[in-house]
């Protein structure tokens, strides 16, 4: 299972990369990653071999499961890209992962349409519209830190094809991810405010209480904090 960053609310990737879908374990790390979305018959016994009978109420209560999940990770998220990864190998995908865990951030590829059931009602619904096909879903608190990795990511492997994101309520084309790639992280834009007016980095840390903090709400609760 992999080890979310403290700080972070995220749950637990959903994929183990060892048991995709399409890709024997003879072939770990070599064979490209198949499509979640296509219909098999994995559904008739459990996951690793196990002969036990999957009943239809313990598989509904697994897709409840998962929508709950995703739910959560998009009630929180301060970015969520959306990109198809038609072609991507399996150890292609465990360096996407590992590069979105150094930056505080997670991957997860889910079936399309549990993912649109749980986008219902949360801010970022509307990248509904981009899950089609092969989909991959990464997501950060930081409002850029997710984008910074896809679009790097994207640069060198041109099979991880952007369709857009959200940044909150706020929908997002391949340019506009891009744009947002551009930005500062909140670490970055920590650093910039210290060097800008001299202010304790503690101070300025403490300001930032949400993700998406520009630096004039920064200056202005520090301003306040001074004038108290």
């Amino acid at each position: 299972m992999d080890v979310v960053p403290a700080g972070l609310n995220f749950l637990p990737e959903m994929g183990n990369e060892t048991n995709w879908p399409g890709v024997s374990s003879g072939g770990f790390g070599l064979g490209s990653l198949a499509d979640p979305n296509a219909p098999d018959d994995r559904g008739k016994h459990e996951p690793g071999g196990n002969p036990q009978t999957w009943s239809k109420p313990v598989d509904r209560a697994q897709k409840e499961k998962v929508v709950e999940e995703l739910g959560q990770i998009f009630e929180s998220s301060g970015v969520v890209v959306v990109a198809h990864y038609v072609g991507l190998t399996v150890a292609e995908m465990q360096g996407l992962r590992a590069k979105m865990r150094e930056a505080g951030g997670a991957v997860r590829v889910a079936k399309n349409k549990l993912a649109k059931i749980a986008l219902d009602g949360k801010p970022c619904a509307s990248i509904a519209d981009l899950l089609t096909g092969m989909t991959v879903l990464a997501y950060s608190e930081d409002p850029v830190a997710a984008a910074k990795v896809v679009e790097e990511f994207a640069k060198t492997n041109k099979k991880l094809e952007i369709l857009g994101g959200a940044m909150g309520e706020t929908a997002l084309t391949p340019d506009g991810v891009k744009a947002v790639a551009s930005m500062p992280s909140r670490e970055e834009l920590i650093a910039q405010v210290v060097a800008a007016i001299g202010a304790p980095a503690s101070n300025i840390a403490g300001a930032i209480g949400a993700p998406a903090s520009n630096i004039a709400g920064i200056l202005s609760t520090i301003e306040e904090r001074e004038a108290a």
